[in-house]
């Protein structure tokens, strides 16, 4: 029954959410490597055996948000903020340019700081030096005329995780001032707007049931994202849900394969966070199906201050020397680092 299943997903890129739930609930390890063999079919057909690699900078930890879930949340009064200038950002572009990367992913929490204006010139600055580049941003929910700003700038992509598509989940996970509504509207803005879209959903956050789960599958089919961020929920000591059990790779990497048989030419990323849990979790991610890996560019003395959940892993390497170590990874398996812009493929 669960292979007839993954048949009909990977043949039809649907399923109704009664067989979502069986198909997650009835999961055993020769189903799930089932699974990942039909994902590794999918994303070749779109992608070949080319992995793209993002250049991740982590440009400030300030957050007007206090998401319960969340280490950098406003009322962790014991974080060591800090905010990188404009200079510092080109800075790390440069680096990352040199070695090959040509998307940057400019991530940061909620800060009131960066406005538009910062933005907006940010984004000139970088498109100017390297026009060959996609800028990606990851800064939260703003405005319509926000977003439309920051496009017509000349940001490309903008990823924005829905977290969860239901929204009585999505208020147990966030304070009563952030709405579901609005996530889900932010969302629908930056497609109307033109951007490559990302969206996403952690794995194991709690009070997730297996019905969520099936939820946030039949959202990314119906919204189609170009972008798919999946991660384990991993706790962290200064929130709320410190004392919460962490989301297993072995799920989110059932999650993730399921989604790349949602939406085949997605931009799936294996996230820092299922290398965070497992060290050989991002390998199994690609394994699983993604194809993109995001190592981070920000200045090493800034890295451990970025620390959403407890533990997060962090390269005290140089990017250089770092990328030579992927490479050879990525080889081991099969899969190949390539110097691209690496844009979503349609179908």
């Amino acid at each position: 029954m669960m292979y007839h299943l993954i048949d009909q997903l990977f043949n039809t890129q649907y399923l109704c959410k009664k067989d979502i739930v069986s198909l997650i609930s009835g999961r055993n390890p020769e189903i799930s490597n089932y699974l990942f063999e039909k994902a590794r079919i999918l994303r070749e057909k779109y992608y070949g055996k080319d992995i793209y690699i993002r250049g991740l900078v982590e440009v400030s930890n300030f957050c007007k948000n206090d998401c319960l879930y969340c280490g950098i949340r406003k009322s962790n009064l014991n974080a060591s903020r800090y905010r990188l200038n404009k200079e510092q950002i080109l800075e790390c572009c440069r680096r990352g340019y040199d070695v090959g990367f040509r998307t940057f992913v400019i991530q940061g929490g909620e800060d009131i700081c960066f406005n538009d204006e910062l933005l907006v010139d940010m984004i000139r600055s970088i498109k100017k030096d390297y026009p060959d580049c996609a800028i990606t941003l990851s800064l939260g929910e703003r405005s319509y005329e926000s977003y439309l700003a920051l496009f017509q700038a000349g940001a490309d992509r903008y990823l924005l995780r829905h977290e969860t598509a239901d929204k009585a989940h999505y208020q147990l996970l966030h304070p009563q001032l952030m709405s579901h509504e609005n996530r889900i509207q932010c969302l629908r803005n930056l497609k109307e707007i033109g951007f490559q879209t990302g969206s996403g959903f952690m794995v194991g956050s709690p009070f997730q049931t297996i019905e969520n789960l099936a939820d946030d599958l039949i959202f990314l089919s119906e919204f189609k994202p170009e972008m798919v961020g999946i991660g384990p929920f991993i706790p962290h000591h200064e929130t709320p849900f410190a004392d919460q059990a962490a989301g297993t790779v072995e799920l989110t990497l059932f999650m993730l394969a399921l989604t790349r048989l949602f939406l085949p030419s997605a931009l799936l990323p294996t996230t820092t966070a299922l290398g965070t849990v497992e060290s050989s979790g991002r390998v199994r991610g690609i394994l699983a199906g993604a194809n993109v890996i995001m190592p981070n560019l920000s200045p090493i003395d800034v890295r451990e201050k970025y620390m959403i959940y407890d533990n997060k892993v962090i390269s005290r390497i140089e990017t250089v020397e770092y990328l030579d170590s992927l490479r050879a990874e990525m080889k081991q398996i099969g899969y190949n680092i390539v110097v691209a812009r690496g844009d979503y493929k349609k179908l």
